[in-house]
């Protein structure tokens, strides 16, 4: 984990690389210290994440660049590209499933043309604990957003889509919502049992 302490500074990090978290939290805040010691745990275990954190009393122009408006919240980063945010604190299993699988991704991003499936899910939803397990079965790379915890993305969703459910899974561009097995093989090339 890397301090940052202007947008300036973190900007100049080269955070054009595949993947980019950075924490914001603020510092003496109980939720604040359990995520920034979580994540910092997390990222022990999971080799060449590119993380960096800021406090929010003390770097005042990073969050308004994004739109953040509470601490702590990891921001993700994908090529440059402001891509999620995930609010309060998780337990550090949480963190590392969430680094992990951004390795796997930039992984499998370099050696082959996937397409760009992004899962749309809430933690207590079994359909799309089903529909994740089946796409890591299947070796699909996949970006998880938990709805639950993004406001902001939980409500883009409703307007793509029209629909409030879970899962749902955007697969290039194209929204299927539930876990319809025939339709994702469709478009993933999935050969079916």
């Amino acid at each position: 984990m890397k301090q940052v302490k202007s947008y300036e500074e973190f900007l100049s990090c080269k955070i054009d690389k595949q993947k980019v978290y950075l924490l914001l939290y603020k510092a003496g805040s109980q939720t604040s210290e359990c995520a920034f010691t979580n994540i910092a745990h997390a990222a022990k275990q999971v080799a060449a994440i590119h993380l960096f954190y800021a406090d929010v009393t003390v770097v005042k122009d990073i969050h308004i660049q994004y739109n953040v408006t509470s601490a702590p919240a990891l921001l993700e980063f994908e090529k440059g590209k402001f891509m999620n945010l995930i609010k309060g604190c998780n337990d550090t299993q949480y963190y590392k499933a969430l680094f992990e699988n951004a390795i796997y991704l930039a992984a499998v991003s370099n050696t082959t043309n996937q397409k760009r499936v992004t899962v749309y899910s809430t933690p207590t939803c079994t359909w799309c604990n089903t529909l994740k397990a089946y796409l890591r079965k299947h070796h699909i790379p996949f970006t998880d957003i938990d709805v639950s915890k993004d406001q902001r993305m939980a409500d883009e969703l409703v307007k793509r889509s029209g629909q409030m459910g879970v899962p749902q899974t955007d697969i290039n561009g194209e929204i299927i919502v539930g876990f319809n097995q025939t339709r994702i093989n469709q478009l993933l090339g999935i050969k079916s049992n």
